[in-house]
Protein backbone atom coordinates (compact mmCIF):
# COMPACT_ATOMS: atom_id res chain seq x y z
CA UNK A 1 0.00 0.00 0.00
CA UNK A 2 2.87 2.44 0.98
CA UNK A 3 5.64 1.11 -1.47
CA UNK A 4 6.34 3.63 -4.40
CA UNK A 5 6.53 7.14 -2.95
CA UNK A 6 10.53 8.15 -3.06
CA UNK A 7 9.87 11.63 -2.09
CA UNK A 8 8.16 14.12 -0.16
CA UNK A 9 6.40 15.34 -3.37
CA UNK A 10 5.36 11.97 -4.35
CA UNK A 11 2.58 12.14 -1.30
CA UNK A 12 0.66 14.83 -3.36
CA UNK A 13 1.29 13.12 -6.85
CA UNK A 14 0.06 9.59 -5.90
CA UNK A 15 -3.44 10.93 -5.02
CA UNK A 16 -3.36 12.86 -8.50
CA UNK A 17 -4.77 9.96 -10.59
CA UNK A 18 -7.73 8.40 -8.49
CA UNK A 19 -8.47 10.86 -5.17
CA UNK A 20 -7.77 14.40 -7.47
CA UNK A 21 -11.24 15.78 -6.24
CA UNK A 22 -11.10 14.77 -2.93
CA UNK A 23 -10.95 17.40 -0.02
CA UNK A 24 -7.24 17.60 0.80
CA UNK A 25 -7.04 20.48 3.11
CA UNK A 26 -9.61 22.60 4.78
CA UNK A 27 -8.62 25.96 5.67
CA UNK A 28 -11.47 28.02 7.15
CA UNK A 29 -14.14 27.97 4.54
CA UNK A 30 -11.73 26.80 1.62
CA UNK A 31 -11.95 23.40 0.73
CA UNK A 32 -8.62 22.59 -1.47
CA UNK A 33 -8.55 19.17 -3.30
CA UNK A 34 -5.25 17.61 -4.16
CA UNK A 35 -5.77 18.49 -7.92
CA UNK A 36 -6.18 21.92 -6.47
CA UNK A 37 -3.13 21.86 -4.50
CA UNK A 38 -1.40 20.30 -7.25
CA UNK A 39 -2.23 23.08 -9.67
CA UNK A 40 -1.31 26.01 -7.34
CA UNK A 41 1.71 24.55 -6.10
CA UNK A 42 2.84 23.62 -9.70
CA UNK A 43 2.59 27.11 -10.53
CA UNK A 44 4.93 28.62 -7.53
CA UNK A 45 7.37 25.59 -8.63
CA UNK A 46 7.46 27.02 -11.99
CA UNK A 47 7.65 30.51 -11.00
CA UNK A 48 10.47 29.73 -9.44
CA UNK A 49 11.98 27.34 -12.02
CA UNK A 50 12.60 30.38 -13.76
CA UNK A 51 14.24 32.56 -11.51
CA UNK A 52 17.09 29.48 -11.49
CA UNK A 53 15.57 27.59 -8.53
CA UNK A 54 17.04 24.18 -8.76
CA UNK A 55 17.66 20.76 -6.73
CA UNK A 56 19.15 21.16 -3.54
CA UNK A 57 18.57 24.75 -3.24
CA UNK A 58 16.47 26.23 0.18
CA UNK A 59 13.52 27.19 -0.24
CA UNK A 60 11.68 29.60 3.08
CA UNK A 61 8.29 29.44 3.83
CA UNK A 62 7.45 31.73 6.78
CA UNK A 63 3.83 31.26 6.45
CA UNK A 64 0.91 30.93 8.83
CA UNK A 65 -0.91 27.66 9.52
CA UNK A 66 -2.71 27.58 5.42
CA UNK A 67 -3.23 26.04 2.31
CA UNK A 68 -0.44 28.76 0.90
CA UNK A 69 2.03 27.42 3.60
CA UNK A 70 1.20 23.59 2.42
CA UNK A 71 1.91 24.97 -1.27
CA UNK A 72 5.27 26.39 -0.73
CA UNK A 73 6.19 23.48 0.84
CA UNK A 74 5.23 21.30 -2.42
CA UNK A 75 6.20 23.71 -4.58
CA UNK A 76 10.14 23.64 -3.59
CA UNK A 77 10.23 19.73 -3.60
CA UNK A 78 9.19 19.56 -6.97
CA UNK A 79 11.99 20.86 -7.87
CA UNK A 80 14.09 18.88 -5.64
CA UNK A 81 14.95 21.90 -3.74
CA UNK A 82 15.05 21.64 0.19
CA UNK A 83 11.79 22.69 2.31
CA UNK A 84 12.81 25.31 5.10
CA UNK A 85 9.90 26.01 7.24
CA UNK A 86 10.35 28.59 9.11
CA UNK A 87 7.66 28.89 12.25
CA UNK A 88 5.65 32.08 11.81
CA UNK A 89 6.46 32.80 15.79
CA UNK A 90 9.84 33.30 15.22
CA UNK A 91 10.93 36.64 15.64
CA UNK A 92 13.19 38.69 13.12
CA UNK A 93 16.51 38.20 14.43
CA UNK A 94 15.34 34.17 14.29
CA UNK A 95 14.32 34.44 10.58
CA UNK A 96 17.47 36.28 9.91
CA UNK A 97 19.67 33.52 11.06
CA UNK A 98 18.20 30.95 9.74
CA UNK A 99 18.33 32.20 6.61
CA UNK A 100 21.85 32.95 6.26
CA UNK A 101 22.28 29.81 8.28
CA UNK A 102 21.58 27.43 5.47
CA UNK A 103 21.96 30.13 2.82
CA UNK A 104 18.09 30.30 1.31
CA UNK A 105 17.65 31.17 -2.26
CA UNK A 106 14.52 31.96 -1.98
CA UNK A 107 11.09 32.67 0.37
CA UNK A 108 7.86 32.99 0.79
CA UNK A 109 6.70 34.99 3.59
CA UNK A 110 3.60 36.78 4.74
CA UNK A 111 3.58 40.29 4.53
CA UNK A 112 4.70 41.62 7.86
CA UNK A 113 8.15 39.53 8.39
CA UNK A 114 8.56 40.83 5.00
CA UNK A 115 8.85 44.15 5.07
CA UNK A 116 10.24 43.82 8.40
CA UNK A 117 12.76 41.65 6.93
CA UNK A 118 13.16 44.02 3.89
CA UNK A 119 13.19 47.19 6.35
CA UNK A 120 16.48 45.58 8.05
CA UNK A 121 17.90 44.32 4.97
CA UNK A 122 17.71 40.78 3.80
CA UNK A 123 20.47 38.44 3.24
CA UNK A 124 22.96 38.41 0.28
CA UNK A 125 22.08 34.76 -0.81
CA UNK A 126 17.96 35.48 -0.56
CA UNK A 127 17.74 36.52 -4.16
CA UNK A 128 13.70 36.11 -4.21
CA UNK A 129 10.67 36.68 -1.91
CA UNK A 130 7.42 35.77 -2.80
CA UNK A 131 4.84 37.79 -0.16
CA UNK A 132 1.63 36.83 0.65
CA UNK A 133 -0.23 39.82 0.67
CA UNK A 134 0.67 43.50 -0.67
CA UNK A 135 4.27 44.39 -1.16
CA UNK A 136 4.87 47.92 -0.11
CA UNK A 137 8.39 47.48 -0.33
CA UNK A 138 11.27 49.25 -2.74
CA UNK A 139 12.89 46.10 -3.73
CA UNK A 140 12.53 43.92 -7.14
CA UNK A 141 13.28 40.37 -4.96
CA UNK A 142 9.82 41.14 -2.75
CA UNK A 143 6.93 40.17 -5.40
CA UNK A 144 3.44 39.56 -4.31
CA UNK A 145 2.08 35.81 -4.74
CA UNK A 146 -1.21 37.02 -6.81
CA UNK A 147 1.25 38.46 -9.81
CA UNK A 148 2.84 35.12 -10.52
CA UNK A 149 1.14 33.37 -13.09
CA UNK A 150 -1.70 30.96 -11.96
CA UNK A 151 -1.68 27.82 -14.68
CA UNK A 152 2.39 27.81 -15.05
CA UNK A 153 4.02 24.27 -15.42
CA UNK A 154 7.55 22.62 -14.53
CA UNK A 155 8.04 18.45 -14.59
CA UNK A 156 8.78 17.32 -10.93
CA UNK A 157 12.38 16.74 -10.54
CA UNK A 158 12.93 12.97 -10.15
CA UNK A 159 14.87 12.37 -7.15
CA UNK A 160 15.74 9.33 -4.90
CA UNK A 161 14.43 8.70 -1.10
CA UNK A 162 18.33 9.69 0.34
CA UNK A 163 17.79 13.16 -1.18
CA UNK A 164 17.81 15.80 1.35
CA UNK A 165 14.19 17.15 1.73
CA UNK A 166 14.00 19.73 4.30
CA UNK A 167 15.67 21.12 7.16
CA UNK A 168 13.47 21.76 10.06
CA UNK A 169 15.61 23.92 12.77
CA UNK A 170 15.22 23.74 16.44
CA UNK A 171 13.59 25.77 18.86
CA UNK A 172 17.11 27.60 19.77
CA UNK A 173 15.87 28.00 23.92
CA UNK A 174 19.23 26.18 24.83
CA UNK A 175 21.32 28.24 21.62
CA UNK A 176 21.77 29.22 18.55
CA UNK A 177 18.82 27.16 16.56
CA UNK A 178 20.34 24.14 14.19
CA UNK A 179 18.93 22.97 11.44
CA UNK A 180 18.29 19.15 11.74
CA UNK A 181 18.65 17.25 8.20
CA UNK A 182 15.77 15.17 6.70
CA UNK A 183 15.82 13.41 3.77
CA UNK A 184 12.94 12.17 1.92
CA UNK A 185 13.42 8.57 2.83
CA UNK A 186 13.08 9.87 6.87
CA UNK A 187 9.74 12.01 6.21
CA UNK A 188 8.12 9.16 4.34
CA UNK A 189 9.18 6.36 6.63
CA UNK A 190 7.92 8.14 9.55
CA UNK A 191 4.57 8.47 7.34
CA UNK A 192 4.46 5.00 6.67
CA UNK A 193 5.14 3.96 10.65
CA UNK A 194 2.43 6.07 12.01
CA UNK A 195 -0.29 5.60 9.26
CA UNK A 196 0.86 2.12 10.20
CA UNK A 197 0.35 1.78 13.87
CA UNK A 198 -2.78 3.98 14.68
CA UNK A 199 -4.60 2.96 11.39
CA UNK A 200 -5.16 5.84 9.10
CA UNK A 201 -7.57 5.48 6.05
CA UNK A 202 -8.76 8.03 3.03
CA UNK A 203 -11.82 8.76 5.53
CA UNK A 204 -9.46 9.99 8.21
CA UNK A 205 -9.89 14.25 9.06
CA UNK A 206 -7.08 15.33 11.13
CA UNK A 207 -6.86 18.30 12.81
CA UNK A 208 -3.88 19.95 12.21
CA UNK A 209 -2.94 22.32 15.26
CA UNK A 210 1.06 21.97 15.79
CA UNK A 211 3.25 23.94 13.35
CA UNK A 212 4.19 22.35 10.15
CA UNK A 213 7.85 22.99 11.30
CA UNK A 214 7.92 20.58 13.97
CA UNK A 215 8.28 17.43 12.90
CA UNK A 216 5.66 16.32 14.45
CA UNK A 217 2.91 18.90 12.99
CA UNK A 218 4.52 17.83 9.74
CA UNK A 219 3.43 14.30 10.48
CA UNK A 220 -0.12 15.54 10.22
CA UNK A 221 0.19 16.52 6.57
CA UNK A 222 2.20 13.40 5.97
CA UNK A 223 0.18 10.94 6.83
CA UNK A 224 -3.11 12.25 5.81
CA UNK A 225 -1.33 12.37 1.91
CA UNK A 226 0.11 9.12 2.20
CA UNK A 227 -3.48 7.63 2.79
CA UNK A 228 -5.50 10.16 0.61
CA UNK A 229 -7.31 11.65 3.42
CA UNK A 230 -7.77 15.35 4.78
CA UNK A 231 -5.78 17.88 7.16
CA UNK A 232 -7.83 20.21 8.76
CA UNK A 233 -6.04 23.18 9.82
CA UNK A 234 -6.20 24.90 13.08
CA UNK A 235 -4.73 28.41 13.87
CA UNK A 236 -6.40 29.33 17.45
CA UNK A 237 -5.35 27.30 20.28
CA UNK A 238 -7.85 28.22 22.30
CA UNK A 239 -9.69 25.03 24.24
CA UNK A 240 -13.19 26.13 22.96
CA UNK A 241 -12.01 27.11 19.33
CA UNK A 242 -10.70 23.30 19.07
CA UNK A 243 -13.39 21.67 20.52
CA UNK A 244 -15.70 23.25 17.88
CA UNK A 245 -13.61 22.39 15.03
CA UNK A 246 -13.32 18.66 16.23
CA UNK A 247 -17.57 18.82 16.49
CA UNK A 248 -17.59 20.71 12.94
CA UNK A 249 -15.50 19.25 10.91
CA UNK A 250 -15.86 15.88 12.18
CA UNK A 251 -12.28 14.96 12.76
CA UNK A 252 -11.29 11.58 13.56
CA UNK A 253 -7.48 11.98 15.11
CA UNK A 254 -6.15 15.36 17.05
CA UNK A 255 -2.27 15.19 17.88
CA UNK A 256 -1.49 17.64 20.68
CA UNK A 257 1.47 18.39 22.92
CA UNK A 258 1.68 18.66 26.32
CA UNK A 259 0.57 22.16 27.49
CA UNK A 260 -2.35 22.15 24.83
CA UNK A 261 -3.73 18.97 26.41
CA UNK A 262 -4.09 20.39 29.86
CA UNK A 263 -6.39 22.89 28.84
CA UNK A 264 -8.33 21.10 26.50
CA UNK A 265 -8.89 18.35 29.20
CA UNK A 266 -9.60 20.54 31.40
CA UNK A 267 -11.87 22.14 29.94
CA UNK A 268 -13.98 19.17 28.22
CA UNK A 269 -14.38 17.87 32.33
CA UNK A 270 -16.12 21.13 32.72
CA UNK A 271 -17.91 21.04 29.70
CA UNK A 272 -18.40 17.50 28.54
CA UNK A 273 -19.11 17.67 25.11
CA UNK A 274 -19.59 14.84 22.40
CA UNK A 275 -16.96 13.93 20.13
CA UNK A 276 -18.70 10.96 18.14
CA UNK A 277 -16.12 10.97 15.24
CA UNK A 278 -12.87 10.98 16.90
CA UNK A 279 -11.12 8.16 17.02
CA UNK A 280 -7.80 9.02 18.07
CA UNK A 281 -5.73 11.31 19.63
CA UNK A 282 -1.45 11.32 19.73
CA UNK A 283 0.99 12.82 22.80
CA UNK A 284 4.51 13.32 21.85
CA UNK A 285 6.82 16.17 22.67
CA UNK A 286 7.06 15.77 26.59
CA UNK A 287 5.26 13.71 29.02
CA UNK A 288 1.70 14.46 30.27
CA UNK A 289 1.02 15.35 34.14
CA UNK A 290 -0.73 12.30 35.58
CA UNK A 291 -3.80 13.88 36.71
CA UNK A 292 -4.82 15.14 33.12
CA UNK A 293 -3.85 11.54 32.30
CA UNK A 294 -5.93 9.93 34.45
CA UNK A 295 -9.19 12.20 33.19
CA UNK A 296 -8.33 11.78 29.10
CA UNK A 297 -10.52 8.37 28.70
CA UNK A 298 -13.47 10.32 30.84
CA UNK A 299 -13.42 13.47 28.38
CA UNK A 300 -12.76 11.40 25.37
CA UNK A 301 -14.52 8.40 26.25
CA UNK A 302 -14.38 5.36 23.69
CA UNK A 303 -11.58 7.12 22.29
CA UNK A 304 -8.20 5.89 21.40
CA UNK A 305 -5.18 7.45 23.39
CA UNK A 306 -1.71 7.39 21.89
CA UNK A 307 1.37 8.24 24.28
CA UNK A 308 4.29 8.86 21.55
CA UNK A 309 7.85 9.71 21.93
CA UNK A 310 10.15 11.08 19.69
CA UNK A 311 13.07 14.19 18.47
CA UNK A 312 13.19 15.97 15.84
CA UNK A 313 16.51 13.71 14.77
CA UNK A 314 15.01 10.70 14.69
CA UNK A 315 11.04 11.80 14.11
CA UNK A 316 9.40 9.37 16.23
CA UNK A 317 10.92 6.32 18.61
CA UNK A 318 8.12 4.63 20.59
CA UNK A 319 4.68 4.72 21.04
CA UNK A 320 2.35 2.85 23.56
CA UNK A 321 -0.78 0.82 21.82
CA UNK A 322 -4.17 1.98 23.32
CA UNK A 323 -4.93 -0.97 24.96
CA UNK A 324 -2.35 -0.36 27.25
CA UNK A 325 -3.11 2.86 28.59
CA UNK A 326 -4.59 1.94 31.72
CA UNK A 327 -2.31 -0.75 32.64
CA UNK A 328 0.94 1.57 31.69
CA UNK A 329 -0.54 4.68 31.85
CA UNK A 330 2.60 7.50 31.31
CA UNK A 331 4.62 4.39 29.36
CA UNK A 332 6.56 5.76 26.21
CA UNK A 333 6.14 2.50 25.47
CA UNK A 334 8.31 0.14 23.14
CA UNK A 335 9.70 1.09 19.33
CA UNK A 336 7.38 2.14 16.60
CA UNK A 337 7.75 -0.03 13.50
CA UNK A 338 10.59 -0.42 11.36
CA UNK A 339 12.49 1.38 14.20
CA UNK A 340 14.70 -0.12 16.76
CA UNK A 341 15.58 1.30 20.38
CA UNK A 342 17.85 0.33 22.87
CA UNK A 343 18.51 1.31 26.64
CA UNK A 344 21.98 1.68 26.87
CA UNK A 345 24.57 2.43 30.14
CA UNK A 346 28.44 2.84 29.60
CA UNK A 347 28.68 0.40 32.20
CA UNK A 348 26.31 -2.03 32.05
CA UNK A 349 25.65 -2.04 28.51
CA UNK A 350 22.33 -2.87 27.04
CA UNK A 351 19.82 -2.23 29.75
CA UNK A 352 17.49 -4.73 30.93
CA UNK A 353 14.61 -4.64 33.26
CA UNK A 354 14.79 -2.36 36.35
CA UNK A 355 17.64 -0.22 35.02
CA UNK A 356 17.95 3.01 33.23
CA UNK A 357 20.46 4.28 30.81
CA UNK A 358 20.14 6.67 27.80
CA UNK A 359 17.62 5.69 25.01
CA UNK A 360 19.13 5.03 21.14
CA UNK A 361 17.35 5.09 18.21
CA UNK A 362 18.26 2.81 14.77
CA UNK A 363 16.79 2.70 11.79
CA UNK A 364 15.46 4.70 8.52
CA UNK A 365 14.06 7.88 10.76
CA UNK A 366 17.81 8.73 11.69
CA UNK A 367 17.99 12.16 10.07
CA UNK A 368 21.53 13.00 8.71
CA UNK A 369 22.46 15.50 11.77
CA UNK A 370 22.48 19.39 11.40
CA UNK A 371 23.25 21.71 8.37
CA UNK A 372 26.55 23.13 8.67
CA UNK A 373 27.42 21.16 11.85
CA UNK A 374 29.32 18.43 11.85
CA UNK A 375 30.73 18.55 15.40
CA UNK A 376 27.48 18.97 17.20
CA UNK A 377 26.15 15.63 14.58
CA UNK A 378 28.88 14.04 15.36
CA UNK A 379 27.88 14.32 19.53
CA UNK A 380 24.15 13.14 18.29
CA UNK A 381 24.40 10.38 16.11
CA UNK A 382 27.16 8.65 16.10
CA UNK A 383 28.65 4.77 16.52
CA UNK A 384 27.32 2.90 20.09
CA UNK A 385 30.04 1.07 21.75
CA UNK A 386 27.33 -1.15 23.29
CA UNK A 387 25.41 -2.39 19.74
CA UNK A 388 28.72 -2.84 17.87
CA UNK A 389 28.31 -6.52 18.17
CA UNK A 390 25.00 -6.20 17.06
CA UNK A 391 24.84 -3.66 14.29
CA UNK A 392 28.83 -2.72 14.15
CA UNK A 393 29.74 0.53 13.62
CA UNK A 394 26.13 2.08 12.37
CA UNK A 395 25.47 5.36 13.59
CA UNK A 396 22.97 5.43 16.26
CA UNK A 397 20.89 8.67 17.43
CA UNK A 398 21.67 9.33 21.38
CA UNK A 399 18.22 10.93 22.39
CA UNK A 400 20.10 12.63 25.35
CA UNK A 401 17.08 11.21 27.69
CA UNK A 402 17.14 9.01 30.79
CA UNK A 403 14.66 6.48 30.33
CA UNK A 404 13.77 3.55 32.24
CA UNK A 405 12.50 -0.15 31.28
CA UNK A 406 10.01 -2.41 33.35
CA UNK A 407 9.40 -6.16 33.59
CA UNK A 408 7.97 -6.67 30.19
CA UNK A 409 9.79 -4.15 28.12
CA UNK A 410 8.09 -0.72 28.02
CA UNK A 411 10.28 1.74 28.91
CA UNK A 412 9.48 5.00 31.02
CA UNK A 413 11.10 8.71 30.83
CA UNK A 414 13.02 9.51 33.35
CA UNK A 415 14.66 12.89 33.05
CA UNK A 416 17.12 14.85 30.54
CA UNK A 417 20.60 13.63 31.18
CA UNK A 418 21.78 17.02 31.79
CA UNK A 419 18.42 18.60 33.36
CA UNK A 420 19.00 15.96 36.71
CA UNK A 421 18.71 18.07 40.00
CA UNK A 422 21.15 16.64 42.79
CA UNK A 423 19.89 17.45 46.08
CA UNK A 424 20.52 16.18 49.95
CA UNK A 425 22.01 13.72 48.03
CA UNK A 426 19.92 12.21 45.61
CA UNK A 427 19.74 12.75 41.88
CA UNK A 428 15.78 13.46 41.38
CA UNK A 429 14.14 13.67 37.69
CA UNK A 430 12.65 17.49 37.37
CA UNK A 431 9.82 15.63 35.67
CA UNK A 432 8.95 13.29 38.70
CA UNK A 433 8.60 16.61 40.42
CA UNK A 434 6.52 18.05 38.07
CA UNK A 435 3.93 15.45 38.02
CA UNK A 436 3.29 14.86 42.01
CA UNK A 437 3.09 18.81 42.17
CA UNK A 438 0.10 18.66 39.39
CA UNK A 439 -1.71 16.50 41.47
CA UNK A 440 -2.59 18.81 43.77
CA UNK A 441 -5.28 20.10 41.11
CA UNK A 442 -4.35 23.65 42.03
CA UNK A 443 -1.72 24.38 39.13
CA UNK A 444 -1.56 24.08 35.23
CA UNK A 445 1.44 24.32 34.17
CA UNK A 446 4.69 23.22 36.39
CA UNK A 447 8.45 23.28 35.34
CA UNK A 448 11.17 22.11 38.22
CA UNK A 449 14.79 22.90 38.15
CA UNK A 450 17.69 22.84 40.57
CA UNK A 451 19.30 26.22 42.20
CA UNK A 452 23.07 25.35 43.80
CA UNK A 453 22.83 25.50 47.75
CA UNK A 454 25.60 25.68 50.24
CA UNK A 455 23.87 23.01 52.73
CA UNK A 456 21.94 20.65 50.04
CA UNK A 457 24.24 20.70 46.74
CA UNK A 458 20.99 21.98 45.16
CA UNK A 459 17.17 22.90 46.02
CA UNK A 460 14.86 22.30 44.44
CA UNK A 461 12.47 25.33 42.88
CA UNK A 462 9.51 24.88 40.97
CA UNK A 463 7.73 27.39 38.63
CA UNK A 464 3.71 27.29 38.30
CA UNK A 465 0.51 28.83 36.57
CA UNK A 466 -2.47 28.57 38.62
CA UNK A 467 -5.70 27.19 37.21
CA UNK A 468 -7.40 29.72 35.24
CA UNK A 469 -9.95 32.21 37.60
CA UNK A 470 -8.15 31.44 40.80
CA UNK A 471 -5.14 32.66 43.17
CA UNK A 472 -2.85 30.44 44.56
CA UNK A 473 -2.10 30.05 47.87
CA UNK A 474 1.06 29.10 47.76
CA UNK A 475 1.44 27.39 51.80
CA UNK A 476 -1.49 25.10 50.54
CA UNK A 477 0.24 23.95 47.68
CA UNK A 478 3.72 23.60 49.78
CA UNK A 479 1.36 21.67 52.77
CA UNK A 480 0.03 19.34 49.37
CA UNK A 481 3.62 18.70 48.24
CA UNK A 482 5.08 17.92 52.00
CA UNK A 483 1.90 15.36 52.39
CA UNK A 484 2.44 13.56 49.15
CA UNK A 485 6.75 14.13 48.17
CA UNK A 486 9.68 12.49 49.82
CA UNK A 487 11.25 15.53 52.09
CA UNK A 488 14.06 15.88 49.37
CA UNK A 489 11.32 16.04 46.16
CA UNK A 490 9.50 19.41 48.36
CA UNK A 491 10.25 22.44 46.69
CA UNK A 492 12.20 24.93 48.75
CA UNK A 493 10.52 27.67 46.97
CA UNK A 494 7.47 28.26 44.22
CA UNK A 495 7.43 30.73 41.66
CA UNK A 496 4.14 31.88 40.29
CA UNK A 497 4.32 32.91 36.32
CA UNK A 498 2.58 36.01 35.89
CA UNK A 499 0.73 36.04 33.01
CA UNK A 500 1.54 33.45 30.09
CA UNK A 501 4.18 31.21 30.32
CA UNK A 502 6.54 31.09 27.87
CA UNK A 503 6.30 28.39 24.82
CA UNK A 504 8.54 26.99 21.98
CA UNK A 505 7.50 27.78 18.53
CA UNK A 506 6.37 24.00 18.98
CA UNK A 507 3.71 24.59 21.61
CA UNK A 508 6.20 23.14 24.05
CA UNK A 509 6.83 24.58 27.73
CA UNK A 510 10.08 27.14 27.02
CA UNK A 511 11.57 25.84 30.13
CA UNK A 512 14.94 27.35 29.60
CA UNK A 513 13.25 30.99 28.79
CA UNK A 514 11.06 30.10 31.97
CA UNK A 515 14.26 29.44 34.31
CA UNK A 516 16.69 32.09 32.96
CA UNK A 517 13.81 34.61 33.74
CA UNK A 518 12.80 33.51 37.07
CA UNK A 519 16.36 33.36 38.19
CA UNK A 520 17.27 36.17 36.59
CA UNK A 521 14.57 37.88 39.42
CA UNK A 522 15.59 36.04 42.04
CA UNK A 523 18.97 37.64 41.46
CA UNK A 524 17.61 40.93 41.47
CA UNK A 525 15.00 40.71 44.11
Amino acid sequence: MFRHERTFHDLLARNLDHRSNHVAVVDGSRHVTYAELDRRSTALAAWLHERGIRRGDRVGVHLRKSVEEIVGMFAAARLGAVIVNINHQWSLQQLQYVLEDCQVKALVADRRPAEALAAAGRPKTLEHVVVHGEVTVDDRAFVPWSSLPADAIVAPHRGIDTDLAALLYTSGSTGKPKGVMLTNLNLLNGARSVAEYVRNTPDDRLLSLLPFSFDYGLNQLTTMHLVGGTVVLQGVMMPTEIVKQLVKERITGFAAVPPAWIPIVHYLGEVPTALPDLRYITNSGGKIPGNTLEVMPKVFPGVQVFLMYGLTEAFRSTYLPPELFHTKMGSMGQAIPNAETFIVDEEVGICGPGQQGELVHRGSLVSLGYWGKPEATAEKIRPCPQLKHLIGDEPVCYSGDLVRIDDDGHYWFVSRRDSMIKSSGFRISPTEIEDAVSKSGMVVHVVAFGVDDDLLGQAVETVVTPVEGTTLDIERLLAFCRQTMPSYMVPKRIHVWDGEIPKTGSGKLDRPTIIDAVRAKSAAS
